[in-house]
């Protein structure tokens, strides 16, 4: 995850896609160095001036290590300063009898709170914490079972979670005649009554993962079959235990909510083809409102020959690299002959800079991987070198577009309402498999870096649109409003969209126009000098947070901004230490997760006309033609202004 953080230091640059090319990919050509306007908003930073949070936790790494209830709690990914003068005095003190804050309960009664165990005891500990009262909650258990069903995977496969689960279900064959107290105490026969309450909190930890999941169940059979077996196990429970009546209604209305069948399975209806936003300009489709993409759902796309000709195959969106060379065997009619021949086809990826790499045969989930304007190639190994981008790609048309005939109003409504429809189509759970996705199996997370290439293309949007308008005065008057289109996004709580702009004007071939900044009138100067401040990542975007803490929901936040917090959690503690798991940073990951949840917590209210000026309009801001080749872009802007520094 290092190019993340790479971009949000350096607010020019790319957002991260996660790379598909080999090692020895040549790099980007965003680091063609180029003379630059001065940033409005500051002077140079001096060498004093504070770093970020890469410095080590006062102390020592081993706090992030520590498994044992610490001293201290993990240091947030939002602390400005690592080293601050609360830390050393806490580690001058002597060391207290009394239980220090960190070891409390969430809530704040003075209990202890989970201790690190061994990945096989720490449902078991979370079961014992469930009592009776309450619906299966109990002091600290809700946020204790909200942070195991988020972060399991990260130690737990989620088929061995279940079927964890199931066997803590009593009257399970072969499963315990008693339940574990604690870590090494016999197993004791059930008493009156724990039967019964171990059987209400093995289902509220089924009824809290199923809520939690949902639709995300169907990409996982085998975790779909031992949900099957313990809910039907547990519907023969209704005659014997009445009070568990309510909890039992509600579990099979959510099994019939994720599409879990369970008695009479019949195969699904035709599945309906979905275009990727990105592959077909039809305006039908992108006016279309955004649903949530599943691996297992079908898409359309085009695949090209090197003569640029192409076939449009029918595929899985979790497809791997070999289903869709088959696909496009099949196509062309490709003979078995040939394949068997050295002259067998291998896919590539092609940027509209020319870059290409080839994508091995076991590789999956390749079409929301794929660059702004990159494309799939199907070739032989003795065509590959002879490759080229696409015509459209490397031509440029300078000319006026929708956004010159557009109210500022209107382009920064429809850019928020598409960006909630693509950030609400995100499962929370895709965070944490796109961060944590090296140490455990890799679920898909297609809306996720869907939205990740949507915000790197509104960047480029920004750029192209400036840099294809030819007249200064016209293109002066096109800066203003696009500043203008930021501030809008701004107070609609789009902070995505506020980013990419911002982003967008500080690119290195828009910001080195010094006579068209020169013609920005003094008031939007100003107003762009605050929105630098705002974007600012020193002391790890403390102006960000801090804004951002102030607004309620509904927001769209700057989501590599949390991808990047995961990724500091991630690397700065470790999951598993001598067979016990790091519940603290379970609790941490689960925290960065829940806040995503309250910033979709209400719904998005935009009073959007149907007029046909207003259709045109959202067309536009959701089929946005860019230019993602940083070579390109220079070359227009030393056209404009050769002579700008």
């Amino acid at each position: 995850m290092k190019p993340l953080e790479k971009l949000l230091k350096k607010p020019g640059s790319h957002l991260p896609v996660r790379p598909a090319a080999p090692p020895g990919q040549v790099p980007g050509p965003g680091s063609v160095p180029a003379p630059r306007r001065q940033s409005l908003s500051r002077p140079p930073a001096s060498p004093e001036e504070p770093a970020g949070p890469a410095g080590p936790v006062p102390g020592g790494e081993s706090r992030w290590l520590e498994l044992r209830p610490p001293e201290a709690p993990l240091r947030s990914p939002e602390d400005p300063s690592p080293g601050c003068d609360r830390d050393r005095d806490r580690d001058r003190e002597p060391p207290s009898p009394e239980p220090p804050p960190a070891a409390r309960c969430c809530c704040g009664c003075g209990c202890a709170p989970a201790a690190p165990a061994p990945p096989e005891r720490l449902l078991t500990a979370l079961l014992d914490r469930l009592p009776a009262a309450a619906h299966g909650r109990g002091c600290g258990a809700e946020s204790l079972l909200d942070d195991i069903v988020l972060t399991h995977s990260l130690f737990l496969p989620t088929e061995r979670f279940l079927q964890q689960l199931h066997q803590q279900y009593p009257g399970v064959p072969g499963g315990p005649r008693g339940f574990v107290l604690a870590a090494g105490s016999p197993p004791a026969r059930w008493e009156e009554g724990s039967g019964l309450r171990r059987k209400r909190a093995v289902l509220a930890v089924l009824l809290h993962f199923l809520e939690t999941y949902k639709g995300l169940l169907q990409e996982e059979e085998s975790a779909g079959k031992v949900i099957k077996e313990l809910y039907l196990l547990i519907m023969k429970d209704t005659s014997l235990y009445h009070e568990l009546e309510d909890e039992i209604i509600k579990l099979h209305q959510l099994v019939e909510t994720v599409e879990l069948k369970v008695v009479d399975e019949t195969p699904p209806p035709n599945k309906q083809v979905k275009p990727l936003f990105r592959h077909f300009r039809r305006i039908d489709s992108c006016l279309q409102t955004r649903v949530a993409f599943r691996g297992s759902d079908e898409i359309f796309c085009r695949v090209y020959m090197p003569d640029h000709s192409y076939v449009t195959i029918r595929s899985r969106l979790s497809a791997s690299v070999q289903d869709i060379l088959a696909s496009v065997t099949e196509k062309l009619q490709y003979s078995e002959e040939q394949s068997t021949r050295g002259d067998a086809l291998i896919l590539v990826t092609m940027a509209s800079s020319g870059e290409k790499a080839v994508l091995q045969p076991s590789e999956e989930c390749v079409f929301t991987t794929l660059g702004i304007n990159s494309h799939l190639f199907a070739c032989t190994r003795d065509t590959f070198d002879s490759l080229v981008p696409l015509p459209e790609e490397i031509q440029v048309v300078p000319g006026d577009t929708d956004i010159h005939r557009a109210e500022p109003e209107d382009v920064a409504n429809h850019l928020t309402a598409f960006h909630w429809e693509l950030f609400r189509c995100i499962h929370e759970l895709e965070f944490v498999d796109y961060v944590f996705h090296g140490e455990r199996g890799r679920r898909e997370t297609a809306n996720l870096e869907l939205l990740l290439q949507r915000c790197s293309e509104v960047q480029h949007w920004v750029g192209t649109e400036l840099l294809l308008c030819e007249g200064l005065g016209k293109r002066a008057h096109l800066l203003k409003k696009l500043i203008k289109i930021a501030a809008i996004c701004k107070q609609n709580q789009d902070m995505l969209s506020f980013y990419a702009i911002v982003i967008g004007l500080n690119n290195a071939a828009v910001s080195r126009l010094r006579l068209t900044w020169e013609k920005l009138p003094g008031k939007f100067k100003n107003l762009f000098r605050k929105f630098e401040n705002l974007t600012d990542p020193c002391r790890n975007h403390k102006t960000y947070r801090e804004v951002l803490a102030k607004m309620k929901p509904p927001l769209i936040p700057f989501v590599p901004l949390i991808l990047k917090d995961l990724t500091f959690l991630h690397e700065g503690s470790k999951t598993l230490l001598d067979g016990l798991v790091n519940v603290e940073k379970l609790h941490c990951i689960a925290e960065k997760v829940r806040t995503v949840r309250k910033y979709r917590s209400r719904p998005l209210c935009l009073e959007l006309e149907a007029s046909p000026a207003q259709l045109q309009t959202k067309a536009y801001v959701r089929q946005l033609r860019v230019i993602d080749n940083q070579n390109l872009l220079f070359e227009l802007s030393y056209k404009l202004e050769p002579g700008s520094q």
